[in-house]
């Protein structure tokens, strides 16, 4: 089948049909984008790799900042350099141990109410954890030690009945508790105490303490005049 020649509009008098779509030009697309958006498109860029730089720089930072601090913890053995390091890093987990290392030093020394300070502080900083609860297990002791066994009882109660503290230390504060408890001559409530402790932790060093402790107390029922514990973080 024939197919005739297509209608010339200036020639043929009729209405020119529409022309088919033109495929577009991509390089030609592409340039005039460029044209009107490299400068966006290169501060972007700029952008994304001052961000990456920023990080990286910050993270470099930081880790050479903590290896200053440690070494500078490494080198305060004197109880001057602690008190002073400790001032220089209050927020910091090396800071809250050089301040429990004060604590235990006052405590040692029977400087009680200077030791609870310190345990505290530095419990404020370890967070619930064995030196968070350890801390906190100073600064109960200290309390019972300066006089204020009540609180000092009180604050140890809390240690053991709570369960984000290690084992370990919920069952060191009850063994503290019993003896204390024991010191005053609440036997009865001392045992129940040093009962407890080795539901807490069976495998412990105080699990052990608390049975020999309780080996030597008299039967319920019984009484007798009892000497008093010393007891010691």
């Amino acid at each position: 089948m024939s197919t005739s020649a297509p209608l010339d509009p200036q020639t043929s008098g009729s209405t020119p049909t529409s022309e088919a779509p033109v495929a577009p030009n991509f390089e030609l697309t592409l340039r005039k984008f460029w044209e009107k958006n490299a400068k966006v498109v290169y501060l972007s860029i700029a952008t994304v790799i001052v961000v990456i730089l920023a990080q990286g720089g910050l993270k470099y930072f930081r880790l050479a900042k903590e290896k200053e601090i440690a070494a500078a913890y490494a080198k305060a053995t004197s109880s001057d350099q602690l008190r002073s390091f400790a001032s220089q890093h209050p927020n910091h987990v090396l800071g809250a141990a050089a301040q429990l290392r004060l604590a235990d030093e006052a405590y040692s020394a029977g400087r009680y109410a200077e030791a609870g300070q310190g345990y505290e502080k530095a419990a404020a900083v370890f967070k619930p954890g064995p030196f968070g609860g350890r801390a906190l297990l100073g600064a109960a002791l200290s309390k019972a030690m300066s006089g204020q066994t009540s609180d000092g009882e009180t604050k140890l109660k809390q240690i053991a009945d709570d369960a984000n503290q290690p084992k370990i230390i919920r069952a060191e504060a009850t063994y503290h508790r019993g003896m204390l408890a024991l010191d005053a001559g609440r036997t009865e409530d001392a045992m129940k105490e040093l009962d407890r402790v080795s539901t807490l932790d069976p495998m412990s060093s105080w699990a052990q303490r608390a049975m020999m402790a309780r080996a030597t107390l008299p039967a319920p029922a019984a009484t007798s005049t009892l000497v008093p514990t010393t007891v010691k973080p």
